[in-house]
């Protein structure tokens, strides 16, 4: 059995590839440029080998910030667990005061390790 041709050849259709040679032969309305690459902080350098080596050092800053960023979330995360600890009667504000008072100095510890693992670069 055939399909009605009104259900085949709508208007819509004819519409929309009439548009299509019109759309093909404007040019473009909006046009934009591809984003430049931003220098290292570090600078260029005096060839590829040291432009190459102030991309890595800018890497590994971002991965020990990565690192940084993870230890603050894990010690808050592990304060709120106390803190929740604390309502239900498993822990004390006492153990609360030890889990900040560490995870304060563990911080502090880890940020001065990654300066110093960063100065060697």
């Amino acid at each position: 059995m055939m399909k009605p041709l009104t259900r085949i050849f709508r208007p819509l259709h004819f519409a929309s590839l009439a548009a299509l040679p019109m759309f093909s032969v404007l040019p473009p309305l909006a046009h934009a440029d591809l984003p430049t690459l931003e220098n290292p902080s570090r600078g260029t350098g005096g060839g590829i080998m040291e432009t190459l080596q102030n991309y890595g050092y800018d890497i590994v800053m971002l991965i020990a910030l990565l690192v940084v960023a993870s230890m603050f979330v894990g010690v808050c995360y592990h304060a709120y667990t106390r803190y929740a600890e604390i309502h239900i009667g498993r822990s004390t504000w006492g153990q609360f005061g030890l889990t900040v008072a560490v995870g304060a100095v563990l911080l502090v510890v880890g940020i001065w390790l990654l300066t110093e693992a960063i100065g060697v670069l």
